[in-house]
């Protein structure tokens, strides 16, 4: 099977890091997504398992194991993309086939067992029945564009000029999501500049879409609509405000609804927090030592975000999610503004 999908075409190019494959940033948030709800079924697991006498391993093992083949999937997906072997994503393909339907059979013997909707682990499993048939979709999205598989004529791609291009060494356009949220990119930049000073010729030379020319033409060409639009309007004169909104728009929408996020997950910290106290007390009062009938082991939401472990967990992850989203529209309303300024 690797020698098959190693008879694709691999592009030589001087940054191992083109990413071409169609859904990328999709899959990766459909991933990462995916993550996070294994995590909460593993510590759904773990909570049911310790309000019992006695131990129940499938309540969580099944969902750590879950959680390793998704990391490895993502893994071998950037390996893969990376590299231009896209045949080889037929296997990924299969196992997001054999996950949705296994999940599936597991959620309609929730119903026949009339489990509520409100139990948390039926919830989690619809979620996740939802994100792998997504994943399906983004796999068949690949095949359709890039005509891998089932097509005589594969779609033949070529690397943009910047990747083709020693001199340029800024690469967060062109990296994976979650490199570009941590712009792990930069640790080569970062080592050698600890070892010696760092000079012009070491941070290279800007992408074409950065550079002063590239904006000044797209805000004259988002000037020029303007005038077209007023050109039967004399008593109206272009306006510059709409062309800049016009040409710099969706990284200004982008930036803003970053930062929305990152303040709205910034009411996580109390309220976990304040759940943590609450329990702590309700124990210190021995209000939380009931034992759950094993033949009903379903925790609800409620019961689930009593936990302190729990909590603390999500507000873990809550602060670092913040965090992220706050230095990602920190960074893409400065690169707009350096744009803006550069077109005017």
């Amino acid at each position: 099977f690797l020698g098959w999908g190693s008879q694709s075409s691999k592009v030589q190019i001087h940054h191992n890091t083109w990413l071409h494959f169609p859904g990328h940033n999709l899959r990766w948030i459909l991933t990462f997504t995916l993550l996070f709800v294994h995590v909460c079924e593993i510590a759904e697991g773990i909570v049911s398992d310790t309000q019992m006498k006695s131990r129940h391993l499938h309540l969580f093992l099944p969902a750590v194991m879950g959680f390793v083949a998704a990391t490895v999937s993502i893994v071998y997906y950037h390996n893969i993309e990376t590299s231009n072997f896209p045949k080889l994503l037929l296997a990924l393909f299969l196992y997001w086939i054999m996950a949705f339907v296994t999940k599936t059979i597991k959620l309609v013997r929730y119903c026949q067992d009339g489990v509520p909707f409100s139990q948390l682990r039926f919830c989690i499993t619809g979620i996740m029945v939802i994100l792998y048939g997504l994943l399906m979709a983004v796999e068949i999205n690949v095949i359709r564009v890039r005509r891998y598989v089932f097509f005589m004529n594969p779609q033949k791609v070529k690397p943009p000029e910047d990747l083709q291009d020693l001199g340029v060494r800024f690469l967060q356009p062109f990296v994976n999501l979650l490199s570009k949220a941590t712009y792990w990119w930069m640790n080569t930049l970062i080592i050698s500049a600890h070892k010696k000073p760092v000079d012009l010729k070491a941070i290279g030379k800007l992408p074409i879409a950065m550079r002063a020319l590239t904006n000044y033409v797209c805000l004259k060409e988002a000037y020029e609509e303007q005038k077209k639009k007023v050109a039967d309007q004399p008593n109206r004169s272009p306006s510059i405000w709409l062309a800049m909104y016009s040409a710099f728009g969706r990284p200004i929408l982008l930036s803003s609804t970053f930062r929305y996020l990152a303040d709205l997950l910034g009411f996580a910290g109390p309220l976990c927090i304040s759940g943590i106290v609450q329990g702590f007390q309700n124990t210190t009062n021995n209000t939380n030592t009931t034992e759950k009938d094993p033949s009903n082991s379903y925790l609800s939401s409620e019961e689930f975000l009593r936990n302190v472990y729990v909590l603390a967990v999500l507000l873990f992850l809550a602060l670092i999610l913040q965090r992220t989203f706050l230095q990602a529209s920190y960074y893409v309303t400065t690169e707009t503004g350096i744009n803006l300024r550069g077109a005017l």
